[in-house]
Formats: C-alpha cells, structure tokens, sequence
C-alpha cells in the first residue's frame, strides 16, 4: 500500500476543500443493501461523562449512508461533538490560504527539480492522460502533487469530500445546535504537511503515480473495510505498514497528534457533563499507540459499540 493511502485519511480532510472543485465526481454506484458497521468505541469517565470515539472515512458516497443505528445513538447521546478540525475552521478562508501558502514554491524553483527521471516522466503521462494542468503544478511542492492526484482518484471511485463522515456530523450537529469544536487549529494541520522532507514527498509522488496505475485497488479495499467496520484489517493495511516502512513519518502524522489530542479528551472526560461524539480519522483510533488503547492505558473503560459484530446466537 502506497503512503499517499496511508496518509488519506488523517490529510485529507483539510486538503479536500482545496482539491475537490478541481475534480468531477464519479457517479455513484447502486446503494448497498446495509449500512456500514461504524468504527465506534465509548471511553467512561467518572459521574455521567462518556467520549464516543468514530473513526471517519473523510470521502464517501451517498450510498454510505443512512448510518448504523449505533452511530446515531451516539450522537443523540452526546451534548456537543469534536473533530480534527472545527466547523468554523473548516470554513475559514485562512484554511485554503494557509494551504495554499504552504504549497506553494517560494525559492524561484520548478517541482521537476526535486522529481527523479522515472518520477517526472510517469508525471507527464498522468498528467497528459487525465487533464491535470502540470504547467500550472510547477510551482508547486510535490506533497501538494502527490494528494492532487490521490484526490483525483478518489474522486473515479465515486468518494466525495462533501459527503465524508466529518462533514455529515458538521451539519447534522449544526442542524441540532450542538456546540462543536476542533483538537487542532489550522497552522497544526498545515504543519503536518509542510513538515515533510523532500524525500518523503518525492516518494509521495511516485507512491500516487504507482498506486494511481493500479485502478485503485487498495482504495476500494480500505472503503470496504471502513463499512465492514474491520478495525484489524485497516490496522495492518493502513497503519502497520507504514509504522514500519516510515517510522518517523507516522510518527508526525499520527502518533505525535494522538498524544496531543489525549489530554484534550480527558478534559472531556473529566468534566462530567454528558457524552461527547469525538470524529476523528479511522488511523488515530487503532493499533497500540492510538486513541482508544491510550485511554485504555490510562485506566478509563473503553468498550467497542458494534451490534452488527455480534455475532448470531445459536
């Protein structure tokens, strides 16, 4: 798996909103037959105070919805919900400023000097065979190639920004008027992305382009896996792999803004005023050195919701 995959769910939610209007949406396919099995755990702290933590997809399709029902209890249990980034940030034109910011070359180079031969030359192909204006990328850096074309092909499936998970509870939490906010400002998650080497993004590059050549298949593989709600699948495709192959990569993008967040859902925890929905990307809550295991660590209860993992009585 490529590490643009890897990196799609904590990143994207923020460079969606840059991205997703450059794109046409596939249309989508014929709606499942069941709703996805939600990546849901609930964390109990002392008196009446609980953390329901729900691992997004943050590009979906229609047919991704309606939720389980477990996922709407949550909500209809929690007085306020929390994501990566709020609402209001979200929808701050500092957003598409700082990114683009970021981006941005300021040194008076070209993103070919920092592509090998072989990359450069795949990059031209792909952008002459899917209308990406490449002339227009070269003053670019390569992190920002490398999700455009990510994003690209996310939108072939059919997997929309406006319809991921976190957008959903932004509006559903809007329409209720339940107070939001967010773990992390903009500069942070900005920073997560101009904090790259230039090796990591040249290898952001090639990965798309590789992956790209490869009609998507792990794409769809990762989807299917959130809506089966299989948290040890997306574990050693998604995080395992690149814990090991990109250690002090992971160790920025997830491990280092999970240690962050801890404390922050703690407050929550500690402050005993009913339950709090807290929607994060599916790679902050799993393995060892995520969310629901460090909260574990810490002595609260955690306990998977999943009625559609139950399995059938005998």
């Amino acid at each position: 798996m490529t590490m643009l995959k890897r990196l799609a769910a904590p990143l994207l939610l923020a460079t969606s909103l840059l991205l997703a209007s450059a794109t046409t949406m596939a249309a989508a396919p014929a709606a499942k037959s069941t709703a996805p099995v939600p990546l849901l755990w609930k964390v109990t702290g002392p008196g009446d105070s609980r953390v329901y933590l729900l691992g997004s997809f943050h590009l979906l399709r229609a047919d991704d919805y309606p939720l389980a029902a477990d996922v709407d209890q949550a909500f209809a249990a929690s007085k306020r919900v929390v994501f990566e980034l709020s609402p209001q940030d979200m929808q701050s034109p500092d957003l598409t400023r700082k990114m683009l910011q970021a981006a941005m070359r300021t040194d008076g180079s070209e993103l070919r000097r920092d592509l090998d031969d072989a990359t450069w030359t795949k990059l031209q192909a792909y952008a002459r065979d899917n209308n990406l204006p490449l002339a227009q990328l070269q003053g670019m850096k390569p992190w920002f190639v490398g999700l455009t074309i990510t994003l690209s092909q996310f939108a072939k499936m059919g997997l929309d920004p406006a319809l991921g998970l976190d957008r959903h509870f932004m509006t559903r939490a809007a329409d209720a008027g339940k107070p939001t906010s967010g773990l992390e400002d903009i500069d942070t998650q900005v920073a997560v992305l101009s904090g790259m080497s230039a090796q990591e993004q040249q290898q952001m590059v090639a990965e798309a382009l590789d992956q790209a050549s490869e009609a998507d298949a792990m794409g769809r593989k990762l989807h299917d896996a959130w809506r089966r709600g299989d948290d040890k699948l997306l574990w050693t495709s998604m995080a395992a792999e690149m814990r090991g192959e990109y250690p002090q990569l992971y160790k920025r993008i997830n491990t280092d803004r999970n240690n962050a967040w801890v404390p922050k859902l703690e407050q929550q925890l500690k402050a005993g005023q009913g339950g709090t929905l807290v929607v994060v990307g599916s790679l902050h809550l799993l393995g060892d050195d995520g969310v629901v295991e460090k909260l574990r660590a810490k002595g609260y209860q955690v306990e998977r919701i999943c009625t559609g993992c139950a399995k059938p009585k005998r």
